[in-house]
């Protein structure tokens, strides 16, 4: 139990956001690139010969046969470059793409960078290059493919009759009409020629071992980035239903609906399917993922004398409704001492996505932030959240998140702000900008989805 001395330094909301982003911070220390791909890649060398181990299994690495490391994600680059220290001078070579202002240098991997979350030309110039290295693998060669957050968006590579305006087009009417990741990464792989699979054919038949940092709930490896080197359970049919559902199919080009016509009349053949012989000799393994960035804040926090209690690491939907949500679960803490009782710290993970009705500028954690402010009722003082996301940005705007408190709420009452014009007009970032504070780290070398903190004394 905390000590009296301790519980009364968390009266201040100085203190709550202090240990608010020392419990953030733990979070992304844990899952970061430097850190996890360690764990699960390792050069080994026996009486036999040299091994790589990933995770648990073990795979010989044949006299004359190739070592090549090409990736695609936010994190690729640090990826890359502590396979680097792993490997050395046993990579033969490779190419990564990572978005523009996340690369890292390396020494035997060219690093490229690209635009996300739509798709530009230094991305098919990308694509292209990483194609060759895997276009090129043999049966003795082993590809080591590392994916993480933005995988999907970095590595277009447009199917046949579709260009890379028609992907742009695409991708922004999902994007712009709330679709979380499922229904967009469902949607690109059956524009593309390496997503769902195909990187995987395409590498056949080297061995190819996968690391992957998860960026979205429950880890479906299929999901990350689209899946490029796993099978693909979804179908033609199901990208125009997602296309459909969202009601952007008449809004997208006119050759990306005929693509998929095509497909679903049988006259393209769909992406590989989950029992398709080509992946026996593919290896898939989770380096790192929200579950992980979860347990680390909550030990964090219980090093900091709050009682942690992680509320969900499947964290979904509008932005606005889970922060008005939350601002619920927050005032139960101070009122009925549940789901625990003060100092406490709830624990969120996951990706909400928001809406865009307004012409503002703004990204989901700064919208859930507002929403919970908007929400929070007066009484319920010493409470503070903060939501970022794990990559370092959110949304079209340079901050990772937002964080608030009841001296947002003073704030904002003493001022008379509105704060549901801001929300109307998806406007959370020039909000926080004039009399927040945001949440700025950078590129953090890792992307496991989004994190919220919420600490009641």
């Amino acid at each position: 139990m905390p000590s009296r001395r301790r519980q009364a330094k968390k009266t201040t909301p100085a203190a709550l956001r202090r240990d608010a982003k020392a419990i953030y911070g733990a979070a992304l220390d844990s899952v970061r690139a430097g850190v996890v791909v360690p764990k699960f890649l390792a050069l080994e060398k026996t009486a036999g010969g040299e091994r790589i181990r990933c995770g648990k299994k073990r795979f010989p690495l044949r006299p004359g046969g190739r070592l090549i490391v090409v990736g695609a994600g936010k994190a690729s680059s640090h990826m890359a470059r502590a396979a680097e220290r792993i490997l050395g001078r046993r990579i033969d070579g490779g190419a990564v793409v990572t978005q523009t202002g996340y690369a890292v240098p390396c020494r035997r991997v060219e690093v490229i960078e690209a635009n996300h979350p739509i798709p530009d030309a230094a991305g098919i110039r990308a694509a292209r290059k990483i194609g060759e290295w895997v276009d090129s693998a043999c049966a003795d060669d082993v590809v080591i493919f590392l994916i993480s957050g933005g995988g999907s968006a970095l590595l277009p590579a447009p199917a046949e009759g579709i260009t890379l305006r028609d992907k742009q087009a695409t991708t922004g009417a999902l994007l712009k009409a709330g679709a979380p990741i499922e229904s967009l990464n469902c949607v690109r792989k059956h524009l593309s020629r390496f997503k769902g699979g195909q990187l995987a054919a395409r590498a056949a038949p080297a061995r190819l071992l996968t690391l992957a940092i998860s960026d979205v709930v429950g880890d479906p490896f299929d999901v990350i980035a689209s899946g490029p080197t796993c099978g693909d359970p979804t179908t033609f049919i199901d990208a125009a239903g997602e296309l459909k559902r969202y009601s952007v199919w008449r809004k997208i080009p006119l050759r990306v609906r005929r693509h998929l016509e095509k497909g679903i009349a049988g006259e393209i053949p769909d992406t590989p399917a989950p029992d398709n012989p080509i992946f026996a000799r593919v290896h898939n393994q989770i380096t790192a993922n929200n579950g992980a960035a979860l347990a680390a804040a909550r030990e964090a926090a219980r090093a900091l004398g709050y009682r942690p209690f992680v509320l969900t690491r499947r964290m979904q939907g509008e932005a606005r409704e889970v922060g008005k949500f939350l601002a619920g679960v927050a005032a139960g803490i101070r009122s009925e001492n549940t789901p625990a009782p003060p100092p406490a710290c709830l624990l969120i993970g996951g990706e909400t996505t928001v809406t865009v009705r307004g012409t503002g500028l703004g990204g989901r954690c700064q919208e859930l932030a507002l929403s919970f402010i908007n929400n929070l009722e007066y009484e319920n003082n010493n409470i503070c959240l903060l939501a970022a996301g794990t990559d370092g940005k959110d949304g079209p705007t340079p901050a990772a998140g937002a964080i608030v408190d009841t001296r947002s709420l003073q704030l904002v009452q003493k001022q008379g702000i509105d704060l549901g014009s801001f929300l109307r007009e998806n406007n959370s970032f020039k909000f926080f900008v004039d009399y927040g504070e945001l949440i700025s780290t950078g590129p953090t070398g890792t992307n496991v989805m989004d994190l919220v903190v919420i600490l009641a004394s």
